[in-house]
C-alpha cells in the first residue's frame, strides 16, 4: 500500500465505513496518548503529594469542575449535530464564538465568588482561584473539536489534543520533580493550557476557517434555544460526577479525597474505549436520523453491541484485581480506596451501556429527554450523597453514583424506545451479552490460575485480555455471536 493510498484511508472521508474507521483510528490516537500522559502524570502527582495533598487538589479541581460546565452551556454536540446536517451553517460559527466568550468571562467571575463560601482551607482557595481559568481553557477546547468533528476531521483534534497534553505533561514534570508543592503544580497547569490554547487558535485560524467574533442575535437565540435543556442536562452531569469530591471535601474529608479520586483516575483510563466509539459514532448517528430511522437503529445497535462487550471483561476483572491495581499505582497507604475502586468498576460498567442511549437522545434532537433523565440520575446521587458520604465517606459516594448510574440508565433506556421502529433489545445484543458473559468467565479462569498468581498485574492484565479477545475472536470465526461476519455486513448495509 502506497503512502497515498495510506493518507487517503486515514485523512479522505470516502464513506460512512470509512469516515469511521478513520475517525475511531483518530481517535484512538489522540485519546490515548492526551489520556495516557495525563494518567502517568496524575499518578506520580499522587504518590509524591499523598493523599491529604493530594485531597486539597481533587477538591478544588472537582469544585472548578462542576461549574465550568455553565461556559459550556450544552454548546459543542448541538454544534457539530448543526454543522453535520448543513455545511452553511458553520457561517454562523463566529457568532458561537462570541457567545462562548462571554459565557466564559461570567463563569470565571461567578467561580471566584463562589470560592469564598465552600471553603476555608487558605490552600483549597488558592489552588481553586488557579485551576479557575484553567478548566475554562480546557472547556474552550471542546468548541474547536465540536466543529472538527462536524467536519468529520478527527485528525485535527488528534493533533491538537496531544499537542495540550504533552505541554502539560512537560510543565507537569518539570514542576513536580524541581518544586514539588500543590500550588507550583497548579500553575504549571494553568501555563501550559495557555499555551495549548494559542498554538490551537492560531493552528485553527490558518487550517481550519478563519477565527472572528461576530454578536448575530438571531443566530445567538437559536443556539440558546437548542442547547439550553442539554445545558441543564450537562450541569446535571457535571454535579453527578463532582459533587460526591465536592461534599467529602466541604464536610473536612480531604485525605479521603484523595483516596476517592485516586481509584477515581484509575476508572477515568478505563473510559477511553467507550468515549471514543461514542464519538465516533456520534456524527453519524446525527447524520442518518435525518435520513433513515432504520440505520439510525443499526448505529446504535451496533455500538450498544460493542460497549456490551467492552462492559463485561472490564467490571469482572476490576473486581478480582483491585488490591493488586491500587498497590501497583500507590503505596500501602491508599488500601483504604480498594474497596471504592471496586465499586466505582460496577458504576463505570453501567455508564458503558447507557452512553449509547444518551448519545442517541442528542442525535435525535431530544435535549429536552436527555435533561430529564439527566436530572434524575443526578437529584439520586445528591441524595444519597447526602445520606451516605457523612456515614460511609468514600464508599457511601461511590454506592451513590453506582445507584444513580443505574437510574439513569433504565430511564435513557426506555426513553430511546420510544423513538425506534424496532425492538430496542435485539438478537444481536442478546447474542452479545452471551459472547461476553462465556468470554468473561474463560478470562476469569486464565487470571486466577495459581500459576499466575506471582506474576505483575501488567501481565495479568494483559493476559485476561488476550484470553478475552481470542475467546471473542472464536465466536466471530463460528459465526456464533454477535460480532459475526453476516451480522455486521447487514447492519451496515
Amino acid at each position: 500500500m502506497t503512502i497515498k493510498h495510506i493518507a487517503s484511508l486515514f485523512v479522505a472521508n470516502k464513506g460512512l465505513r470509512q469516515v469511521i474507521l478513520k475517525n475511531t483510528f483518530w481517535l484512538i490516537v489522540s485519546e490515548f496518548l492526551s489520556r495516557a500522559l495525563g494518567f502517568v502524570l496524575i499518578v506520580y502527582v499522587i504518590r509524591a503529594l499523598g493523599a491529604e495533598e493530594y485531597g486539597r487538589f481533587a477538591f478544588a479541581l472537582a469544585f472548578v469542575s462542576m461549574l465550568v460546565i455553565l461556559a459550556d452551556f450544552g454548546l459543542p454536540p448541538i454544534l457539530t449535530r448543526e454543522f453535520a446536517h448543513r455545511r452553511e451553517a458553520e457561517k454562523e460559527f463566529p457568532s458561537v464564538l462570541s457567545l462562548k466568550i462571554l459565557l466564559s468571562c461570567v463563569v470565571l467571575a461567578v467561580m471566584l465568588v463562589a470560592s469564598l463560601f465552600i471553603t476555608s482551607d487558605p490552600t483549597v482557595l488558592k489552588l481553586i482561584w488557579i485551576f479557575s481559568p484553567f478548566v475554562l481553557i480546557s472547556n474552550f477546547f471542546l468548541l474547536l473539536f465540536a466543529f472538527l468533528q462536524a467536519r468529520q476531521k478527527m485528525e485535527y483534534q488528534a493533533l491538537l489534543k496531544t499537542g495540550q497534553a504533552v505541554l502539560l505533561l512537560g510543565a507537569g514534570s518539570y514542576v513536580l520533580f524541581q518544586y514539588p508543592m500543590v500550588e507550583n503544580f497548579a500553575y504549571a497547569y494553568l501555563a501550559a493550557n495557555i499555551l495549548a490554547l494559542i498554538g490551537s487558535l492560531l493552528f485553527f485560524h490558518f487550517r481550519i476557517v478563519k477565527l472572528k467574533l461576530a454578536w448575530q442575535p438571531e443566530t445567538i437565540r437559536k443556539f440558546v434555544q437548542l442547547s439550553w435543556p442539554l445545558a441543564l442536562a450537562t450541569i446535571f452531569g457535571a454535579l453527578f460526577v463532582n459533587i460526591d469530591s465536592v461534599m467529602m471535601g466541604y464536610f473536612g474529608q480531604i485525605v479521603q479525597t484523595g483516596w476517592y479520586n485516586a481509584a477515581y483516575r484509575i476508572i477515568g483510563a478505563v473510559v477511553i474505549p467507550a468515549t471514543l466509539i461514542a464519538t465516533s459514532f456520534y456524527p453519524a448517528m446525527s447524520k442518518f436520523f435525518q435520513e433513515s430511522l432504520e440505520r439510525f437503529q443499526n448505529i446504535l445497535n451496533i455500538q450498544l453491541e460493542l460497549m456490551v462487550v467492552l462492559a463485561f471483561p472490564i467490571a469482572a476483572g476490576g473486581l478480582l484485581l483491585a488490591s493488586r491495581i491500587i498497590y501497583f499505582f500507590y503505596d500501602p497507604s491508599f488500601a483504604p480506596a480498594i474497596p471504592a475502586f471496586q465499586i466505582l468498576v460496577g458504576m463505570i460498567s453501567i455508564s458503558f451501556l447507557y452512553g449509547p442511549f444518551y448519545s442517541a437522545l442528542l442525535a435525535s434532537g431530544h435535549q429536552r429527554t436527555a435533561l430529564q433523565v439527566t436530572f434524575w440520575g443526578a437529584l439520586v446521587n445528591v441524595i444519597l450523597n447526602l445520606v451516605l458520604i457523612p456515614r460511609y465517606s468514600l464508599y457511601g459516594a461511590a454506592v451513590a453514583i453506582l445507584i444513580a448510574q443505574l437510574v439513569i440508565l433504565l430511564l435513557a433506556g426506555r426513553s430511546v424506545r420510544r423513538l425506534l421502529p424496532a425492538p430496542l433489545i435485539s438478537v444481536g445484543a442478546a447474542r452479545a451479552v452471551l459472547v461476553a458473559f462465556f468470554s468473561t468467565l474463560l478470562m476469569v479462569g486464565a487470571i486466577s490460575a495459581p500459576l499466575v498468581s506471582h506474576l505483575s498485574v501488567v501481565l495479568v492484565v494483559a493476559l485476561g485480555a488476550f484470553v478475552y479477545l481470542a475467546a471473542v475472536s472464536f465466536f466471530v470465526v463460528r459465526g456464533i455471536g454477535w460480532l459475526s461476519l453476516k451480522h455486521w455486513k447487514t447492519q451496515w448495509a
